[in-house]
């Protein structure tokens, strides 16, 4: 058969089951995985399921009992190159529930909408890479190497317990390419993503009554003066490295924006008496061009003359990215076109995302998923026509890069 006629069959197959692809996004809605607590249990079983019903084996790994992983390998019996397929499989929490207009634990299908925590980031993913899976098991006799799939735990905390893990204890995981369920939203392709910088600055003042205070010496206030500087770095944008020259952008564009958000404050023990300990938890994510250093240093910097204030780097990384020119971005590109009839737009994703894991191992590696703003919040949906577009973008890009010679 030509890859035409690949392409052609794939596409039927996919709008053949839209009702068994919506069934098991509803399923997936209805297997809570809030993160905190991160509970990946039952919507683990979930995949596990899907997978085995469409004659794939999987198994699960965890290195926390609530926390297991879903892995299934599918080989084409020739030599070729490894890609992976990535999603997670745990969500934020929903936020104040009496927001939202539509149930957040269960499926809500509604114009062309398909409603419930999680469908934007990434239940929608899930549904589509495992679609995606199986037509590529059906289809191996088209391709060459060998694809793992991997719906992980612990990832919108950024923890330890999931890809991390993996990682870890399987090296070969690392694979040669890897394409991610996570989208930038607006249906545009992710090269790369904004790194990110956690850093904790702490202040001190004397002790004593608060009617005694003078101005901008307690802790409080200091620790105030500092956070305000902070916030003050968000809106300085960085630049395109050469690489990214393709990239269509401008000095709107958020994915060449530093933000500085200052999470949490503490300070004093009581009102009637001066903070003599103040701290607070700053979240800055970093466009390309400005490294994790740089941004510590800005940080530093900023707050430097205030008396007694500190910082301390929590956790960090640069941003990264695949070249537009490489063989993953060139084999979606060609899925693109195929799928929907253009090439993709695109973008450095803002949040981050596992697939930065595999990014500072050299491996190539893609973002794209329903998601259909920049983040998901209330009222968490997912266009169920752009959840089929996902399978088969995943499985045409796959198709593509590991196309037999």
């Amino acid at each position: 058969m030509t890859q035409t006629g690949v392409t052609t069959r794939l596409l039927d197959s996919i709008a053949a089951q839209r009702e068994a692809i919506v069934a098991l996004c509803a399923e997936l809605v209805a297997a809570p995985s809030v993160n905190p607590a991160g509970d990946t249990r039952e919507v683990a079983d979930v995949v596990s399921r899907a997978l085995a019903q469409r004659g794939i084996r999987s198994r699960q790994e965890r290195l926390v009992p609530t926390m297991p992983s879903v892995l299934a390998e599918i080989d084409s019996g020739r030599p070729g190159p490894h890609l992976v397929l990535n999603v997670h499989l745990d969500t934020m929490p929903p936020g104040d529930e009496s927001a939202w207009s539509q149930p957040v634990w269960q499926l809500t299908r509604v114009d062309g909408r398909l409603y419930g925590l999680g469908m934007g980031n990434m239940k929608g993913a899930v549904a589509a890479m495992v679609t995606a899976a199986a037509l590529l098991a059906d289809d191996r006799e088209t391709w060459c190497g060998r694809i793992t799939f991997t719906a992980v735990s612990d990832e919108v905390v950024f923890g330890d317990n999931g890809a991390a893990f993996l990682l870890r204890e399987h090296p070969d995981l690392r694979g040669d390419a890897l394409l991610c369920g996570e989208g930038p939203g607006f249906r545009r392709l992710a090269l790369g993503e904004k790194g990110v910088l956690w850093v904790e600055v702490t202040a001190d003042g004397p002790a004593g009554h608060s009617s005694a205070v003078q101005r901008g010496t307690s802790a409080s206030a200091r620790i105030a003066e500092a956070v305000t500087r902070i916030d003050g770095l968000t809106g300085r944008t960085g630049s395109l490295p050469p690489d990214l020259a393709a990239m269509a952008s401008d000095d709107a564009d958020a994915g060449l924006t530093l933000t500085a958000n200052v999470g949490t404050v503490a300070a004093g023990t009581f009102i009637g008496q001066m903070a003599t300990r103040a701290s607070a938890e700053v979240d800055l994510r970093l466009p390309p061009g400005i490294t994790a250093d740089e941004a510590y240093a800005l940080v530093d910097d900023a707050v430097a003359d205030i008396p007694s204030v500190r910082v301390r780097r929590i956790k960090g990384w640069d941003p990264n990215w695949t070249a537009p020119d490489a063989p993953l971005t060139r084999a979606f590109d060609v899925a693109s076109r195929a799928a929907i009839g253009a090439s993709p737009t695109y973008a450095i994703r803002l949040p981050a995302s596992d697939a930065s894991r595999w990014r500072r191992q050299g491996v190539q590696a893609l973002c794209y998923g329903p998601q259909p703003t920049l983040s998901a919040g209330i009222d968490d949906y997912a266009d169920e026509e752009e959840v089929l577009n996902c399978a088969a973008l995943y499985a045409l890009t796959a198709l593509e890069y590991l196309r037999a010679p």
